[in-house]
């Protein structure tokens, strides 16, 4: 049986990371108020995983203004986001980002 090289595991790992982090935070309620402490919280709540050396999130504040409806709030989107995690599993590190992609009109998901 072959065992995963540490850059395999380090990639799988950072996948696992990127995809728990969008899908765990789109679809919070958010206002201009709170993207400071939203984007702190989600940094803090993925380098508490295994293996993350760095994480960096950036919640963009102008698509966050488009979006804000009669009340003063909205939900966060994929679009709104560009996160930067790097991680470490044995010998290797691995960096990956979520960026909007204004072109396909997709939050991507990459390898640095």
């Amino acid at each position: 049986m072959r065992s995963d090289s540490d850059r395999e595991r380090a990639l799988f790992e950072l996948g696992i990371k990127l995809g728990a982090l969008y899908h765990q935070y789109t679809g919070a309620t958010i206002n201009m108020e709170t993207l400071e402490s939203l984007e702190r919280a989600i940094e803090r709540g993925v380098s508490a995983q295994p293996y993350v050396l760095s994480s960096k999130v950036l919640i963009d504040r102008n698509k966050v203004q488009d979006k804000l409806n009669k009340f003063g709030y909205c939900e966060l989107e994929g679009r709104m986001l560009d996160v930067r995690i790097e991680v470490q599993y044995g010998s290797a590190k691995v960096a990956g980002i979520i960026r909007y992609d204004e072109e396909l009109e997709y939050p991507l998901m990459s390898i640095e």
